[in-house]
């Protein structure tokens, strides 16, 4: 970052040591944005880690597609009991104006991305059909550092149908 004296010493708007500084300046400014996007983007994909592990039960080994599909649709599912809330704050008495009207709308582009990612192209998660990723999941204690040691998949419904079908067909 420049200097503060660098810049009292510079006389006219124009002069080139004013537009280099102005460059590094905003060189400066756009690495930071890159970094904050970054960090927001792991915060996002370490929750949905976090919650997934906590729905794992001790005694589970492997997960199936079956069970994969099931706690996928629990994710989709997690902010039901937060829209029925508002859904019972909006019902009493007769208020005309929204409350909480930001977090209903957030929730509900949320889920409806969630839930058209899942339907098409697929959630991002481990590889939980991986025992050894299950495995590094379940002992994961929630450090965004060490969110790169995942592999990652897309889980569709579509895909996780087929694998279903497939097992049931070699057994």
């Amino acid at each position: 970052m420049p200097k503060i004296k660098q810049m009292e010493k510079l006389k006219h708007p124009n002069s080139r040591k004013t537009k280099t500084l102005v460059k590094q300046i905003q060189k400066q400014k756009s690495r930071e944005k890159g970094k904050l996007s970054t960090n927001i983007k792991l915060n996002v994909q370490g929750e949905k880690f976090v919650w997934f592990r906590d729905k794992f039960e001790p005694e589970w080994t492997v997960c199936t597609p079956n069970l994969l599909e099931e706690l996928i649709k629990k994710y989709l599912s997690r902010f039901d009991e937060e829209l029925e809330q508002i859904r019972i704050k909006h019902s009493i008495g007769n208020r005309k104006n929204r409350q909480h009207a930001n977090r209903e709308d957030i929730i509900k582009m949320t889920v409806k991305r969630e839930f058209e990612d899942f339907n098409s192209c697929g959630i991002e998660l481990p590889n939980l059909l991986d025992p050894l990723q299950f495995n590094q999941l379940k002992n994961w204690n929630g450090e965004l550092r060490f969110l790169q040691n995942f592999k990652l998949r897309k889980f569709s419904k579509r895909t996780l149908e087929e694998m279903q079908k497939k097992n049931k067909q070699s057994t």
